[in-house]
């Protein structure tokens, strides 16, 4: 499997990006920029070609491009962030998923949705009920896809629903028990072993500093690709929300 790789380069200001359960720490923005690009080069190296959202230097959070759309097929789902300050990231984003031939619906006010809530996982999607997710958005999420099970999930201590849980490709859910109640978790090593994002068939991307949850997915047969992304998890992001992968 391969396909479109939504991607956004960090602009200088990315140190200022919102951080919520963990204390703040110097971000370093040249590293930042040189650990972006060899995450997208990962991605490449596994057939993901990188369309680029346009440069948002004075939006910090804007590499996180996974909250601004969620696309499930042809459909692109453009968010309402929950932060306000998140909002004005989800032009640009929209403009590249058009280009793509997307067809691009919208969450309304009221609602709020944060693609790093939502977890497709085969024919179920499960979205997190968050400080950035509420209910009225959860429920247009759920109408806007009919064919798919949409499952609310609360969680507690965490930022999105993909910090504490990901799907892996067969299925199985790899997740951390203290902030989600989901079944048949397989528990990681490390807190960032939570975070795999499939590459297609027996291929994930992880990120370098969960090494033992590595070797553990690496034992069930598949095949992991660790990039060093340590910049970014200092303002919470991890390897889901720097990319949004579309089926070719």
């Amino acid at each position: 499997m391969s396909g479109i790789a939504l991607v956004r380069k960090p602009g200088p200001r990315i140190a200022e990006g919102i951080v919520t359960h963990i204390e703040r720490e110097p971000v370093d923005y040249e590293r930042a920029l040189v650990q972006h690009d060899a995450y997208v080069a990962a991605l490449a190296g596994n057939g993901w070609r990188p369309a680029y959202a346009e440069p948002a230097d004075d939006l910090p959070d804007a590499p996180f491009v996974e909250d601004a759309v969620v696309v499930s097929g042809r459909l692109a789902v453009l968010t309402r962030p929950g932060a306000a300050e998140r909002r004005p990231e989800v032009e640009s984003v929209a403009q590249v998923v058009r280009d793509l031939g997307l067809k691009a619906v919208r969450i309304a006010p009221p609602g709020t949705l944060d693609g790093g809530d939502v977890l497709q996982a085969g024919p179920i999607v499960y979205v997190g009920r968050s400080a950035r997710t509420n209910d009225d958005g959860i429920a247009q999420f759920a109408a806007l896809l009919p064919e798919r099970r949409v499952v609310p999930v609360t969680m507690t201590g965490v930022l999105h629903l993909k910090s504490a849980v990901t799907a892996l490709p067969d299925g199985t859910l790899i997740g951390d028990p203290r902030h989600v109640d989901l079944p048949d978790l397989l528990v990681p090593q490390e807190e960032a072993g939570a975070h795999v994002v499939p590459l297609g068939g027996d291929r994930v991307l992880m990120a370098a500093s969960a090494p033992q949850t590595a070797t553990m997915l690496e034992r069930r047969g598949l095949k992991v690709t660790k990039v060093d992304i340590s910049e970014f998890e200092k303002i919470e992001g991890c390897v889901t929300c720097l990319s949004v992968l579309i089926d070719g």
